[in-house]
């Protein structure tokens, strides 16, 4: 039967047992009292009952019409809430989150986030995922909810947020042979090899991309995942790591490494956070991606936002 119901019937009918006259549902409903009318014609039919009969000067409602008000009022009071905009409360959503990152962010600024979590979305559970650079094209089935990495524009396919940028910087021991030189060149660069750190963005290409129109090239001796290993291996040998600003100035703020300014120029390094564009109007992903922002924003181990 609910094939056959024109469901905008059930408001009129609402009104029409609530006012019990024809012009005054008219003027609530904000149509014709003709269309009222036609209306009670077609509910009449479908109920196969006259819902409101005539008392002298006044209409009256039928048993079956009354019958029918408080299941009306029950489901049209559902309707509104299910497409009303419930107010979105962290302390009651639940769900898995996931955010992938690379491990610098993890070391520094996820751990920034989780008491957060724990005060204002306890029943949040908040899973990390290492960044690698093939997830940017299957972030939804990778079930991958938020995304911070280095790319050189925003994805097309992606809702994002620009956090920031800095360049590229040479990181060495501090008694590294180079860390004497009062001014040095591009072949200096290149004249010791390097340590590359490969979980996350891609934190060099652009230095070889100007290292290679300089006609010079570097070589790559090492290669580990994470930021920790490098730093260590960092202290022991002459190796170097170029590395984003922001990475170097706190890792050698707590090592003893130092980092100096390429002598070239190089393309500034662009970051964004990013996630599935269906997950725009969400309430709880957009609380969290504004928590994360924040704690990027503020943080002293986080990128500068220009």
């Amino acid at each position: 039967m609910i094939n056959h119901i024109n469901l905008n019937l059930l408001r009129s009918l609402q009104i029409l047992i609530e006012e019990c006259h024809v012009s005054r549902a008219a003027m609530r409903l904000n149509i014709t009292q003709s269309a009222v009318s036609r209306q009670l014609a077609q509910l009449r039919e479908l109920c196969d009952d006259p819902l409101l009969v005539r008392s002298g000067n006044q209409l009256v409602a039928t048993p079956r019409a009354l019958a029918l008000f408080e299941r009306v009022n029950t489901l049209l009071s559902q309707a509104d809430e299910l497409f009303s905009d419930v107010p979105f409360d962290s302390t009651t959503w639940q769900q898995e989150f996931v955010f992938a990152s690379s491990d610098y962010v993890a070391q520094f600024i996820v751990p920034q986030i989780i008491p957060i979590l724990g005060k204002q979305a306890p029943l949040v559970d908040f899973s990390y995922r290492l960044w690698q650079q093939e997830y940017l094209q299957n972030i939804p089935q990778l079930g991958i909810d938020l995304a911070s990495t280095m790319l050189p524009e925003a994805p097309s396919h992606l809702s994002s947020i620009h956090i920031g940028e800095d360049q590229p910087v040479c990181l060495m021991r501090r008694d590294h042979p180079l860390c004497h030189l009062s001014k040095w060149r591009p072949e200096d660069v290149v004249s010791f090899p390097h340590l590359k750190v490969t979980g996350g963005g891609d934190k060099d290409t652009h230095a070889d991309i100007a290292l290679r129109e300089l006609g010079f090239s570097r070589r790559v001796a090492v290669k580990v995942p994470f930021f920790a290993t490098a730093v260590k291996v960092l202290q022991e040998t002459d190796l170097l790591m170029i590395v984003p600003d922001h990475i170097a100035v706190n890792i050698a703020a707590e090592s003893p490494l130092i980092y100096r300014p390429l002598p070239f120029d190089c393309i500034a390094h662009q970051y964004w956070l990013m996630w599935h564009p269906k997950f725009d109007q969400d309430k709880g992903h957009e609380w969290m991606r504004e928590q994360v922002l924040q704690v990027m924003r503020i943080s002293p181990k986080s990128i500068q936002i220009r």
